[in-house]
């Protein structure tokens, strides 16, 4: 189990550093992430920045704690981005309920809006984030080269998911 908690943390590591560096990167890139939020019209227009900034802060916390190779870190890691990504998940759902169209905003610029796919994307990693958890609290010896497999398997499988977009685009093409 001490293989799923290092491959979890760094899938999550890896996904929310790119998808918190495409928001922060530029004021632009920032208020395109603010306006998204808005215009899902979840929190409300005047909490919509706070949003942003609430979801900027848990990416980060999400970040630093999964890289700090502690059991404790990991847990609380683990338990952020689970919440984190069950709040975006019950977000985007009711987006595609109301039918609106709202660009995804989830890893920077993106012409694609948000549908059942992103929902799908988010449930799949509340599952890894719960999996991960469930990990952390397990002891025993581990193999450091096996560690180190599993996490760079971790990081790329991180790496595809900030690529969903592109994903699903390429298996629905006929």
């Amino acid at each position: 189990m001490q293989y799923v908690d290092v491959a979890s943390r760094l899938l999550l590591l890896t996904m929310f550093a790119l998808a918190l560096g495409s928001k922060i990167y530029s004021r632009r890139a920032w208020g395109e992430f603010v306006e998204s939020t808005r215009a899902m019209a979840v929190v409300g227009e005047a909490r919509a920045p706070a949003a942003a900034v609430a979801t900027a802060v848990a990416e980060g916390a999400v970040i630093v704690l999964a890289a700090v190779p502690l059991r404790w870190a990991g847990s609380a890691a683990f338990i952020i981005a689970a919440g984190l990504l069950g709040c975006l998940a019950v977000a985007v759902a009711m987006v595609v309920r109301r039918g609106k169209s709202v660009t995804c905003r989830c890893f920077g610029a993106s012409q694609t809006p948000l549908g059942v796919s992103h929902v799908v994307r988010n449930v799949l990693l509340v599952v890894i984030a719960l999996l991960g958890l469930a990990a952390s609290f397990v002891n025993g010896s581990f193999d450091p080269t096996l560690s180190a497999i599993v996490g760079v398997f971790g990081a790329i499988l991180g790496l595809l998911v900030s690529r969903w977009d592109d994903l699903v685009s390429l298996l629905a093409a006929p």
